[in-house]
Parts: structure tokens; sequence; C-alpha cells
């Protein structure tokens, strides 16, 4: 066994140096995190116009030029000292920052890890003057220099004189993305401010000052694509001192990974965990199993409650009221999203064609409303799945039996759960089918039906050409939110354990169970604590089954010990119903008349989240004329 090597080592102050050098493997990690500090520092200086110029990735060259304040040459030497900063004071202006850099730290730790020049001009002075570090004592040495007014920051060969940490850089591609992503989050974070960026001396970006609508917009299409603003909802929300405002994009625009979505605390890029929670939670219902949302969204909050000195990278922020701030994103977003008509998303120009999910290069998918639910409905009993005995041969396709497949786990008692709520699958009177409009004007927005095709699709004609609409996705949505508001409505009933399941949690825990009983109580979960780290769960929901009631009541005291709130059983009684709903819903291969095609269209208008099936497929498109002629190579 090694000796103890404390035993005869003394205590030493550590050399400026290598106290800046440890500080800087919190402050630099790669050349992105040295741009990332050297702009904040530009925009805390009030530039308007920032050039970035890059070598190598970043690891040769970064240098940052902008129109700022400057620095006064008696200032400079402090400049790159540890822990000096202009922008706070004392303890209670840590409680309210509202500049981006704060804590005195970047510029002496990059100049500890490389070369480092400063040269700075303010407004009044008659000449710039420059600063660069050297020595083991990283005395400054400041001399006057040619330069206008603002600062520029060259930084040389990061890392030449720590080898271990140069070899975890990756390539010159790699490091030189990481980078411009951070030039295109900040880009975003301020409108106002020009952003100029060469790499080995050829220009990748080149965004002006933007301060009207167009010009925002015009900034976000060159940093997010075309594609993203052409499906996104603006938004713009303000209660209780809280703002939000934005663009959302829409269930069908989203990724594989989460790389589009962009958030902002008071002009701030954050990455947090209470924030992406919400923002799931918005979209649950109507996204893709595995598959990202799209955002970018702007939150205005008084500074005094958010702490932004979380972590060195300032990447993390904590709110002071975290539940507040949880429910209104949540409710914004789930409103939002809710919100849109296909009117709305019809009328609206599309610039440039979109590669769209289905591969036809046309139309765009989009969620439907929140309204009241149409009073008429085409509605029926759940059938089983007719089977055609059809000869081979008999055609193409013949015999073909659209069948979907719900989750494996959830199987439900379906009859007895539909009882409960037996008007919602009540036949409909076929007698009052509307009547066809005489002017274009009078056309509804998914228009009126053609026909069918292969017992899959209905084919409908709107004032914009041709709408294709998924029939049994589109009535399982109708059929799906018709049971969440009589599951709302009626309440839901609980079902007494005739031995009551016991669950062994932390004192915590129980502690949050006992905090929200009346809430379990009003989602059909009756908790009782039989002792410091013991609950008893004496009723579950009727919907749910008892072997999933263990699991789901610890989750749920994990999301709310963590976030504040929990919607884990709410998801659970939707998937439920969600089955409920594929099971009632129109079977494939079942023929409708004209008038049950109309009823079908009217209620996907007048229903919420219409566009995405349960499962977060798309439910009808749209191929308008210009589409069309394209595909005829009509006047060409």
């Amino acid at each position: 066994m090694s000796a103890v090597v404390g035993n005869d080592a003394r205590i030493e102050l550590l050399s400026p140096r290598l106290a800046n050098q440890i500080a800087a493997g919190e402050v630099v990690e790669r050349p992105a995190s040295v741009i990332k500090e050297l702009l904040e520092n530009s925009l805390d200086s009030g530039a308007r116009r920032i050039d970035v110029d890059v070598e190598l990735g970043g690891i040769k060259l970064l240098r940052v030029r902008d129109d700022g304040r400057g620095i006064s040459a008696d200032d400079l030497p402090l400049a790159l000292a540890r822990h000096a900063t202009s922008k706070i004071r004392n303890l209670e202006d840590l409680e309210q920052v509202m500049s981006l850099g704060f804590r005195g730290e970047a510029l002496a730790s990059i100049s500890s890890v490389a070369r480092l020049t400063l040269t700075s001009r303010t407004r009044d002075a008659d000449q710039a003057w420059q600063v660069e570090t050297e020595g083991r004592d990283m005395a400054p040495r400041v001399q006057p220099a040619a330069h206008p007014v603002g600062t520029s920051v060259e930084v040389r060969d990061l890392f030449f004189n720590t080898p271990a940490r140069r070899k975890f850089l990756k390539t010159e591609k790699t490091e030189f993305d990481h980078l411009q992503e951070v030039i295109k989050r900040l880009a975003l974070a301020r409108f106002d401010v020009a952003f100029h960026l060469r790499h080995n001396g050829k220009t990748i970006l080149s965004l002006h000052e933007a301060h009207d609508d167009a010009a925002r917009a015009r900034r976000v299409a060159a940093i997010c694509g075309a594609g993203f603003l052409e499906q996104a909802l603006p938004i713009e929300i303000e209660r209780n001192g809280l703002h939000l405002w934005g663009w959302v994009g829409l269930p069908t625009f989203n990724r594989s990974q989460a790389d589009l979505q962009y958030f902002f605390v008071n002009g701030r890029a954050v990455r947090d965990k209470l924030v992406a929670h919400a923002v799931r939670q918005a979209y649950r219902d109507v996204l893709f199993n595995g598959r990202h949302p799209t955002f970018v969204l702007f939150f205005e909050v008084d500074p005094a409650g958010v702490d932004v000195n979380v972590h060195p990278t300032k990447h993390e922020v904590r709110f002071r009221d975290g539940r507040m701030v949880h429910d209104f994103l949540y409710g914004t977003l789930h409103r939002a999203l809710g919100d849109v008509r296909p009117d709305d998303h019809l009328a609206a120009p599309v610039a440039t064609a979109i590669v769209r999910p289905t591969g036809i290069d046309a139309g765009e998918f989009g969620p439907q409303g929140e309204m009241r639910l149409a009073a008429n409905a085409l509605l029926e009993q759940p059938q089983a799945q007719p089977t055609f005995n059809t000869p081979a041969g008999s055609g193409a396709g013949a015999g073909y039996q659209y069948q979907y497949s719900p989750r494996p786990q959830s199987t439900v008692p379906t009859a007895e759960a539909q009882a409960a709520y037996r008007e919602f699958f009540a036949p409909l009177p076929e007698a009052n089918a509307a009547a066809l409009p005489a002017g274009q004007e009078d056309i509804p927005p998914l228009g009126y039906a053609l026909a069918q095709l292969k017992g899959i699709y209905i084919l409908a004609e709107n004032a914009q050409g041709l709408v294709l609409v998924d029939m049994h996705a589109a009535h399982e949505r109708i059929m799906y939110e018709r049971l969440k508001i009589a599951m709302a409505s009626e309440g839901l009933s609980g079902q007494p354990l005739l031995v009551p399941e016991s669950l062994a949690v932390s004192q915590r825990e129980a502690d949050c169970a006992e905090e929200h009983q009346a809430w379990f109580r009003r989602l059909g979960f009756e908790l009782q604590r039989l002792g410091p780290e013991t609950l008893a769960i004496r009723q579950i929901p009727a919907l749910l089954k008892q072997a999933e009631a263990n699991r789901l009541v610890g989750d749920v005291l994990a999301d709310l010990m963590e976030y504040g709130t929990s919607d884990r059983i709410q998801a659970h009684l939707n998937e439920l119903l969600g089955t409920m709903a594929c099971h009632g819903a129109i079977r494939a291969n079942r023929r409708l008349a004209l008038p049950e095609m109309n009823g079908l269209l009217r209620d996907m208008e007048n229903t919420e989240r219409s566009g995405q099936c349960n499962h977060g497929r798309p439910t009808w498109t749209q191929l308008g004329l210009d589409d069309l002629d394209k595909l005829f190579l009509r006047g060409r």
C-alpha cells in the first residue's frame, strides 16, 4: 500500500497562473467556450456589431472585434485579473444579475491557457491601449496601440501550455460546429446586434441588425432554416409578471434529436430540466414516440426571481418559484398547440415547398384548435375488425387490411370502460347531411368529401385543392378528446383495494405524499402513511390495473419532488382512453356514405389537436393546385 502523501507535505499558496489554469478547467473546455465568454463580454459592453475571425476551428486563432464602450487604460491591467469585473459590486447585485457575464474569471482563465491580447479604446480616449500577460506571475503589460472605439480580443494557440487538454479537442470541423452553434444562440438572443463570422478567410455568417418583425423572422429562418419558420406558431403571452414569446414548431415539424431547441431567460441561453419537462408535457399527446419538438422561446421574468449563479458555464438557472414557471410554460404551450385551426393554417402563404414526412412535396399538417365539440358526431358502436374472403388475384391490393396495433401493455377491458361513456359510442343519424355551398367563400377549411380510397383515406375538395384524410386516425383523435372531456366532467371513480398495497419510500417521499393527498384523491388514489418510510395504497382509479399502482405512485412522487408537479397518472389514464378510442374508431375497409364523411371532416375542424392521431401521426394533408400542376407538368 502506498504511503499517505500528506504527512510531510506543506500547505502552499498556488501561483496565480496555476490557480487560473484550474479555473480554466471549468470555464474553457474548447474554442466554443472561449467564443461564448468573449461574445458575452462584447454584448455586455453595448456592442452593435461583432466580427469574429476563426482559424483551424478556433484552435489556432480566435479574434473578436466589437464597437462597444471599450475599457479605459487604467482598467486594462485589471481586465485580465481573476475575479475582477465591472458588472457586479456586491451581493445584492448578484441576486438580480442582468449582464451575461458576472464572475470575472473568463479572461484570466483564457489568458492562462492561450496567448491573449486585448486592445481597447473608449469613446473619449485619444488612442487605444493594448494589454497582454506574460511570465509565471501573469503580470500584465500595457502599451499604446491603434484601434477604433471598441474592443478586440485575440486568442492564439489554445492550450499551447497544457498539452494534456489539447488531446481532448476534436477535429477542426467538430470544434467549428460547436463554435458556430454558440454564435447562433447569441444571435437569436440579441436581434439588435449584427454578427459576422469568418472561418479560414471564408464568410460563414453575415447577420445584420433586426429591428422589426420581418427582419427578426429572417434571422430566425437564417439560423433555424426556412422550414422551421413556415411550420412554427408565433406566440406571445404575459401573465403574473411572466412574459413568454417566440416561435413553437408544429408537432409535424419534429426532429430525431433535440438540436433545434433554443430557450432564453432574460436574454441568456439556458438548458434547464424544468423547462424541458414543461415542453415535453405540452407535446406529449401530439408527438410521435422518440421525436423531439422544435422551438425558439424567450422568457422574461423579474431578475430577482431567477438565480443565474448556479454553474460556472452559466447554462443553468434556478427559478425561485419553479412550480409557477413550469405551469405557466406548460399551460401556454399546451394552449398554443391546441389553438390552431385548419383555416388559419391553410391561409398562411407558403414561400417555398417543404418536403413532408409522407414524401409528397406539398401541403401542411396542423393541429386543430380547442373548440367545443360538434353537436352531431360520427360515432358508432365499436366493431370487430371485418374480414373479407376475397378470391386470390381479384385486383391489385385485394383483401388488403389496414391494421393498427396499439401498445401491447394496455389490455384494458374496453367493453366495461366504454359502458361508462356509452353516449360517445352511440350511432349517428345520417339525416342531417350538409348541403354543398354555392360560393367559394362558404367552403369550410377541410372542404367537402368526394370519395373514399381503399377504405382507408377520405378525399375531399377545399378552396386550396385536394385534402387527404386518414379516417381511422382522425376518428381516433376525435373519440379520444371526447373521452378526456367525459372523464374530466364525470370525475374518476376509485376502486378500493381489498388488501391495501404497501409501498416502501424515503421519508421525503412520504412527506410529499402527505402534502399532496388531496391531489392524489382527485385522481382516484387514496394513500395512507403507515410509518416514517411506508405508504399504503388503499384505492386506485377504476381504469388502472392494480399491478401498475406501486410503480406509478413511486414515479409520481419522484416527479413531484423534482418538478413540483406530475402528469404521470393523467398520462397513464390518457393512454387507456387512447386505447378505448382506438377500439371505438372507424375501422379501415368500412365504407362510409358522403354525409358520414362530411360529418367526420366537420368534427375534425371542431376538435382539439385533430391534426395528429393519439400516437402523433398526422391525420390529414393538403395537396394544393400548384402541387397537382407540378405533378402533371402543367404550365411548363
